[in-house]
């Protein structure tokens, strides 16, 4: 018998054909692994470009602070510098009247005392406007944060009971300008 085999007809490269004649099946090339970093001076590029950019945002922060702190130093020293200007020409007038009152020598004694009475008045007046309270303590209990005890005298009052005042004092606000000195009733030895 004729025993007949199958074969392939081998292929047959054709003129430009990019196959050789004596290859064999087709081999793929293994796929190369992905890089975790593909660009390794890209990403460089932009880490640093963000450096800058916080570096920039942190100077421009930095400058904004200082001229916060440099206006604050400025606007303390304005403070401070003008801090009595209404008060200041709350006094104007009454240095004003004051003047006056020397100047016009006529009048005599009452047109002068009635003169520094309104002086007063204008005076008072300032104060009032500056919150400046007059301590004029006698008769009540002696308080070391508002008066200063010059005396300590015998007196029909209790004890530490302030008996005459010698100078009034002045308060601003919640402070003390000067204590009122006072003289400060003594305790009774009596055995009554």
């Amino acid at each position: 018998m004729n025993s007949h085999r199958h074969s392939r007809p081998e292929p047959q490269a054709e003129a430009g054909s990019l196959v050789p004649e004596d290859a064999g099946p087709e081999v793929i090339p293994p796929a190369q692994p992905a890089d975790p970093a593909p660009d390794i001076g890209q990403l460089l590029r932009k880490a640093e470009d963000e450096a800058a950019a916080l570096k920039d945002s942190w100077l421009r922060a930095r400058a904004d602070v200082e001229n916060v702190r440099k206006q604050a130093q400025n606007d303390v020293a304005r403070a401070h510098k003008y801090a009595i200007e209404k008060f200041a020409e709350e006094l104007l007038p009454v240095k004003d009247a004051l003047e006056a009152a020397l100047v016009s020598g006529s009048g005599g004694p009452a047109a002068l005392q009635a003169g520094v009475e309104l002086t007063l008045k204008q005076l008072a007046a300032a104060f009032d406007k500056a919150q400046i309270v007059e301590l004029n303590p006698l008769g009540e209990k002696f308080d070391p944060h508002r008066h200063q005890a010059m005396a300590v005298i015998d007196s029909a009052e209790p004890a530490s009971t302030v008996v005459q005042v010698f100078q009034k004092g002045y308060m601003l606000n919640d402070r003390v300008l000067r204590p009122a000195m006072v003289a400060v009733a003594k305790a009774r030895d009596d055995g009554a």
